[in-house]
């Protein structure tokens, strides 16, 4: 009986040794099967350009406006850079330059850049007059009536801008101005 035993045991080694080696061939093999994928997914992750956090994925330059009645511009991307700028008039448009993580760096009229934490930021458009008393539109064409003449200074909401004609809401009126004569559309921007 002690032979059976020994024999048995003997048997049940070699089985557990020839199922071991087919199990690493097993391995050996899905790993040749699967490297050129797991070699072109590398690859694909390569290609793509990572996104860091906060990073928007809209175009830059754009316009967006003041979501606050209150808005500090920074020197720097972050609460320990210092308050370069105070904005006290809610929906003043500005131009975003550039992104970082969870700030935008923006342009307002003036030229004074800086930055400020995209949740003080709005994407409603709005526009704001510039340069002298402008006269706008009831169409896009300096042939049809003035409807309203505004002051620089006076912002309004931007509806739609087609060439040269950009159409704003001031107050309770739509009229059309020259995009040359207001700061928050892009020379070339349709929409």
């Amino acid at each position: 009986m002690a032979d059976r035993q020994v024999g048995l045991t003997k048997l049940l080694n070699s089985w557990h040794k020839m199922g071991m080696t087919l199990l690493r061939l097993k391995f050996v093999f899905l790993v040749l099967c699967l490297a050129p994928a797991m070699a072109a997914l590398a690859t694909e992750m390569k290609l793509a350009k990572p996104r860091p956090p906060g990073t928007s994925g809209l175009t830059i330059p754009r316009f967006v406006s003041l979501a606050s009645g209150t808005v500090h511009m920074r020197a720097g991307p972050g609460v320990r850079y210092p308050i370069t700028w105070i904005y006290k008039r809610l929906g003043t448009p500005l131009m975003v330059m550039a992104e970082h993580e969870f700030w935008r760096k923006v342009r307002d009229a003036e030229g004074t850049e800086g930055w400020m934490h995209r949740s003080l930021l709005s994407g409603l458009r709005t526009a704001l007059l510039r340069g002298t008393v402008a006269d706008l539109h009831h169409l896009p064409d300096m042939k049809t009536p003035v409807i309203l003449q505004a002051e620089p200074g006076v912002i309004g909401k931007l509806l739609k801008c087609r060439k040269f004609w950009c159409q704003m809401e001031l107050g309770d009126t739509r009229a059309w101005i020259r995009r040359s004569a207001i700061f928050g559309a892009l020379a070339t921007e349709q929409f």
